[in-house]
């Protein structure tokens, strides 16, 4: 009996270290497999900025000089990083033939530089454009992280001090523009009103908030209760007119397309989802005029499930990006792969 037992406490020994072992072997293959995967999203990342701008050889030549973020990295850069992002401000970056106009990126309403540019600005860095970012729109409630929530003239007047200190750093004669929704609907106040139509040379907007938003409809429904007027007042009361500014009907919307949508000088390009749960109806981002090009996501890639807080970080939406600042083939057609947010 004694050796029975002394067998069966050996047996039993035996079995739990396999067992440790498994578990050991299996996390080594789930890291494994995480770190495969974090090397596949990155290399497609790599690939899809590369083939837009026509420099995959570099990509494959050389490993980037900044780290492509994602979503935890916009996340991070909110709270810890909220006026910095990989690949922006290096005020000794000089133009180059290849990519002469320096790139100014404008940031949505409720974040700021470091999370809404966390994907573009170093992809944009990597191609070897200048790239520029700045918060704007912050007032005492912001905890300097919550922007684009102050008076839209005003913020326009701080791109425009911005733009003036790009140009005179890099010695460009225009700036390239891209926005994310009130950063794709605040620079043609600077540009109608504050004289940027000679300093932009391409605008580029993803989901804007042009011509305002009915909020899914709220807007109208609180038009009809008489709530509208109480609840803009608390907005204001609060010290944030950028929200009531980007009301459909809006006084400001109005008087700001009151003369047309563009005006001559600068490209305007807009990109846009049908799936736009913040912009609604989602075709008041689209522009009207002889130098615009408006590009639902949908044509391109019908399965594209993006809305307007993931434009940031959808593939087939920076390729465009990359797209029309670089080459700007005419017949571009995005790898409609790695789709942004849903939200």
């Amino acid at each position: 009996m004694g050796r029975g037992r002394q067998r069966r406490r050996t047996e039993n020994r035996r079995r739990r270290r396999g067992r440790r072992a498994g578990r050991v072997l299996g996390t080594a293959a789930l890291a494994a497999g995480l770190a495969t995967s974090a090397m596949v999203a990155d290399a497609a990342v790599r690939t899809s900025a590369g083939a837009a701008s026509g420099s995959s050889r570099a990509w494959a030549a050389e490993a980037p000089k900044y780290p492509v973020g994602n979503l935890g990295t916009a996340v991070q850069n909110f709270l810890t990083s909220p006026d910095r992002v990989a690949g922006a401000n290096d005020w000794s970056c000089r133009p180059s033939a290849a990519h002469p106009y320096p790139v100014v990126l404008t940031h949505a309403t409720f974040v700021n530089q470091g999370a809404n540019w966390a994907v573009l600005s170093p992809m944009l860095a990597n191609a070897g454009y200048c790239v520029y970012a700045f918060n704007y729109g912050m007032t005492q409630i912001s905890l300097d992280r919550v922007g684009g929530l102050g008076d839209v003239a005003a913020s326009a007047r701080v791109m425009s001090a911005f733009v003036d200190r790009v140009l005179a750093s890099t010695g460009a004669s225009e700036v390239d523009v891209v926005g994310h929704s009130q950063g794709g609907m605040m620079p043609n106040y600077y540009i109608k009103r504050l004289g940027g139509a000679s300093k932009v040379h391409t605008f580029v907007a993803m989901s804007p908030s042009n011509h305002g938003t009915t909020l899914l409809g709220l807007v109208n429904l609180g038009k009809q209760w008489n709530l509208l007027g109480f609840v803009n007042n608390a907005f204001l009361a609060v010290g944030t007119p950028g929200l009531v500014q980007q009301e459909e009907g809006s006084d400001f919307q109005r008087a700001l397309f009151a003369d047309g949508d563009t005006v001559p000088g600068p490209r305007y390009v807009v990109l846009q989802t049908n799936r736009d749960w913040v912009v609604t109806p989602y075709t008041n981002a689209f522009l009207t005029g002889p130098n615009v090009t408006n590009i639902l996501v949908q044509d391109q890639c019908p399965g594209d499930y993006v809305s307007h807080i993931g434009m940031f970080n959808d593939s087939p939406v920076l390729q465009n990006v990359m797209n029309v600042l670089g080459p700007d083939d005419p017949g571009f057609k995005p790898s409609c792969t790695g789709y942004g947010l849903p939200a």
